[in-house]
């Protein structure tokens, strides 16, 4: 196995617990699994009076009283979902998937599918109706700026460590099928962006990548940041911006990203998912089920772990009640 694809294939089993890919096209009428609730769900988002979430399969859900499944035009593993408001909604996955709603969550349409990438999208995030940015691993990057009717790739030279850009230079004088081949492994996965208080965006990734943008994306500034290992997640709060990743790494910032502190966490779980409980705290969801508050002075506290899942998502439903969901689908955290 080559180093690239050793490094898609560690992605893939932090990301998906072991699961196989599957085609990116299918017959909506057979989507609906009578099991898919309980399988995994890779992300979930509340926005106005929407909840959705997206798993395995290509498996679509929205919340009505509680979990439904709705029919999905594609069999890729899905990743992302985004919600501009109520009803404009975004799902990215494998093969370079892209999804749209208009009905907040109820029909999702194919804008994207790139089967012969063999690449997975990670995010996707939507200035306002017409103008959105879609990232992914080995650095694909996508611009839309007809509402995700068409995404026009983007190379961003400026994330690549210098040492790349030199090799990059000599082999594109030398060959150039070579140069574009290479070029399309060497930036690292992009996991996450999300746009800070300022308006700015911030970008995480493999191999301790965080970068900002003051341009919506056309070009960034790779920070100094103080871990070289894979960032899987940011979460903007008001008093400070997060960042987790790998085996229970957690950093905060609390100067807009300027510098960063790390937070002793009593454990070594890779960190998936978080959500704002308040102003003075967060909650952490990842592997080994683990469960876990962080509050704004930096204490911590064990909420739960659950035995034999990974958890990659939690977020509230539209009755404010927290669900997590991960390998073993959607659970509700009762609250105390």
């Amino acid at each position: 196995m080559s180093f690239s694809m050793l490094r898609l294939a560690v992605l893939s089993v932090l990301l998906t617990s072991n699961i196989n890919t599957v085609c990116a096209e299918t017959d909506i009428s057979s989507s609906i699994q009578p099991l898919a609730v309980h399988s995994l769900v890779l992300d979930s988002t509340l926005k106005a009076d929407t909840a959705v979430a997206v798993g395995e399969r290509g498996h679509l859900f929205i919340f009505d009283d509680n979990w439904l499944q709705r029919p999905s035009p594609t069999q890729a593993h899905l990743t992302k979902v985004y919600l501009l408001d109520g009803k404009l909604g975004w799902a990215v996955g494998h093969d370079a998937t892209v999804l749209h709603t208009q009905d907040g969550g109820l029909s999702w349409q194919v804008q994207m599918s790139s089967p012969e990438i063999e690449k997975p999208l990670m995010d996707v995030l939507f200035f306002d109706e017409l103008n959105g940015i879609a990232i992914g691993a080995y650095g694909m990057f996508y611009r839309s700026k007809d509402g995700g009717n068409t995404w026009e790739p983007e190379f961003h030279a400026e994330l690549l460590f210098e040492e790349d850009i030199a090799y990059l230079e000599d082999l594109k004088a030398e060959d150039e099928a070579l140069y574009l081949s290479e070029r399309s492994t060497l930036l690292p996965h992009f996991n996450r962006v999300v746009q800070l208080d300022d308006s700015r965006l911030l970008m995480v990734g493999e191999l301790g990548l965080a970068a900002v943008s003051e341009d919506k994306g056309i070009s960034w500034q790779r920070l100094d940041f103080p871990y070289d290992g894979s960032l899987f997640n940011a979460l903007v709060t008001s008093k400070g911006v997060y960042v987790m990743g790998l085996r229970g790494h957690l950093f905060k910032s609390e100067d807009g990203a300027n510098s960063w502190q790390e937070i002793a966490l009593p454990i070594q779980s890779t960190l998936n998912g978080g959500l704002i409980v308040d102003d003075n705290k967060i909650r952490l969801v990842g592997n080994a089920g683990v469960i876990i508050d962080v509050y704004h002075d930096g204490s911590v506290a064990m909420v739960a772990q659950r035995q034999g899942e990974n958890l990659v998502t939690i977020s509230r439903d539209t009755h404010g009640k927290q669900w997590v969901a991960g390998t073993k689908g959607f659970i509700e955290l009762k609250q105390e």
